[in-house]
């Protein structure tokens, strides 16, 4: 990726340009850059980067330790409460009191276990205003355990899923800027055969008028029918039609690349015709290894698997069985003051086994199991189909390139060949040596061949960035793409 001061310079630069002449050139190279920095498709890409990342970031702290502060300061209370006598009747009785406290707590989710490791300190002031009475209470530190039993560790399953996550997410950020650059490409060839059709329809438009002028001169002496005065004029119609379509064309591709690439101004847009990177050689096996090392459909392969076992771990975890052991060691004590609320605590202690075990559930739980592993075992069959067609994909595409690099060179031949063929018609037709009609099949082969080799490029370049996006790998520089 060009480095954004360097993007500044070329904007700057082009700027500038633009308020000497109504016109900008720039090359695919340039346009691929200026779309990757200032495209909205680009930025959308970073923000869904920065996206993934705090969402990694929030699973990372699942695995951190939590402290916090929970509190009830005041707990000013005043106002009649209804208190049942022993005859049954109830009895209005005045309440006035503040009732404050404070707890501190921490908790370690240990991903290996699925448990939590926990500890706690805690304080209570009672305040009677009534009775002129103040109690404190209070835990000095408690620490305890608690450990699900028979239960799905979803932290162990996380463990190792979100990383691959993670890691996916960047790959994709590249792709996504690398889908940036075909696209780019795309609209660049687009607006470049509307120019190259629009200088073809004006090169035709101001060579027909030329004919017609020396054919009327013929015709005064006599030396050309009627038939072929009237072919020349419809020529010259059809090609003032074709410059007004020409003109039209290219100021919609114009519009729809400024668009995309995010150029600013009422500037027009020329092109560089780009040239084929002809020394550059791709093997098919370069690409896969490259493309299993960095696609993010490689990484995929993986998390979809390990997603598959983790739902039939799950299914397997959530069979009914509910039971959680927890265990709990600490001081408490109360008192008349604040100091003596710490001398000499009391030990308190806590062990419970809390459990739910379904009796009958009509084999929901064995359902569950069974759809989950044949849930996998679809999975196991839809990844090694996809990693096939990964694979011929890629075989495919550098195939196709290399094809591509043939047609360019037969194309730009056949491009040459037609202008000096057309160029030795128009001179034949001047000094009568040739037909209206083989002038005219001389126009037409001229100007598809220079259609067929714009056409050429535009398929070599969209071959060479669909490689680039299928690799994530600069062949140019022989290094794998990364962005910042």
């Amino acid at each position: 990726m060009k480095q954004p001061i360097l993007t500044m310079l070329l904007l700057g630069a082009m700027c500038c340009h633009a308020q000497q002449a109504d016109t900008i050139r720039v090359s695919l190279t340039e346009v691929v850059a200026m779309a990757k920095e200032r495209s909205i498709a680009s930025r959308q890409a970073q923000t869904v980067k920065e996206t993934r990342y705090w969402q990694y970031r929030t699973f990372r702290s699942n695995y951190a330790p939590q402290l916090s502060l929970q509190g009830n300061a005041p707990g000013y209370n005043k106002q009649f409460i209804p208190v049942v006598q022993p005859n049954g009747t109830i009895d209005f009785q005045p309440v006035h009191n503040n009732n404050s406290s404070l707890n501190l707590s921490f908790s370690q989710s240990l991903a290996a276990t699925g448990g939590t490791v926990f500890g706690t300190t805690q304080i209570q002031r009672f305040d009677d205003f009534d009775r002129k009475n103040t109690l404190y209470n209070g835990v000095p530190y408690g620490l305890g355990y608690s450990q699900p039993l028979f239960k799905f560790n979803a932290l162990k399953w996380d463990q190792r899923i979100e990383p691959l996550k993670y890691n996916e997410s960047k790959q994709q950020f590249i792709e996504s800027m690398e889908e940036i650059a075909l696209s780019a490409s795309t609209l660049f060839f687009d607006q470049l055969l509307a120019q190259v059709n629009l200088q073809i329809a004006e090169t035709n438009f101001t060579n027909t008028k030329n004919i017609m002028r020396i054919a009327a001169e013929k015709y005064e002496m006599g030396k050309i029918s009627r038939n072929e005065i009237l072919q020349l004029q419809l020529e010259e119609l059809k090609a003032q039609k074709a410059v007004g379509t020409a003109r039209r064309d290219i100021e919609i591709a114009n519009l729809n690349l400024k668009a995309f690439a995010g150029m600013q101004g009422d500037a027009k847009i020329e092109l560089l015709v780009p040239e084929a990177i002809s020394m550059i050689r791709i093997a098919h096996e370069k690409v896969l290894s490259e493309a299993y090392a960095n696609r993010s459909d490689a990484i995929a392969f993986m998390r979809r698997e390990l997603e598959a076992s983790r739902d039939v771990a799950k299914a397997k975890g959530d069979n009914g069985i509910n039971a959680t052991l927890t265990a709990r060691l600490g001081y408490s004590k109360s008192a008349t003051s604040f100091t003596k609320m710490y001398q000499s605590p009391k030990d308190q202690q806590l062990l419970q086994l809390e459990f739910d075990i379904p009796i009958l559930d009509w084999g929901r739980s064995k359902s569950r199991t069974k759809t989950a592993e044949a849930n996998r075992k679809f999975t196991e069959y839809a990844v090694e189909q996809d990693k096939q067609n990964f694979a011929q994909e890629i075989v495919t595409e550098v195939t196709l390139f290399d094809m591509m690099k043939d047609q360019v060179a037969l194309a730009r031949r056949a491009d040459s060949i037609a202008s000096e063929k057309y160029t030795i018609a128009k001179d034949r037709y001047v000094l009568g040596n040739l037909s209206i009609t083989d002038l005219s099949i001389a126009f037409q082969e001229k100007d598809q061949a220079k259609r067929d080799y714009v056409f050429a490029l535009r398929d070599y370049w969209k071959a060479f960035y669909r490689l680039r996006y299928l690799s994530l790998y600069d062949f140019e520089n022989e290094q794998k793409i990364a962005y910042k």
